[in-house]
């Protein structure tokens, strides 16, 4: 169950990341903070390294055969998201776990409100 829970919780989040742009941060990380009991620092870690793969190459190939990727804006955003990752990597692992997972909690609560009453 525990294998299969993890698998389910991929798919959603490939659905979600294939239909809205989202699944990492907004799904991945809470499932398996909340229902795996893994570290704040454990669940972005793993995140990161599952959404590599299938939403970097299968994804985004889908995309750019239906004429929907701009490979100059793809390019310039990989290198800020590239040194930027490194970075806020860095930046998290000097954060406590329970203070990360304050921080990621309030993100979350920013968007959603921005989203339900200024969109």
């Amino acid at each position: 169950m525990y294998y299969l829970g993890l698998v389910a919780t991929g798919l959603i989040a490939g659905i979600m990341g294939g239909m809205l742009g989202i699944g990492g941060g907004s799904i991945v990380v809470p499932i398996l903070v909340l229902g795996y009991g893994l570290s704040q620092h454990m669940s972005q870690g793993t995140t990161l390294a599952m959404m590599v793969p299938p939403i970097g190459l299968l994804a985004a190939w889908h995309y750019w055969k239906n004429g929907n990727v701009n490979i100059t804006i793809a390019a310039l955003l990989c290198l800020g998201f590239i040194i930027g990752g490194l970075a806020g990597a860095w930046i998290a692992h000097q954060i406590p776990d329970l203070q990360l997972k304050k921080i990621f909690g309030v993100f979350l609560l920013l968007i959603a409100l921005k989203l339900i009453f200024w969109s």
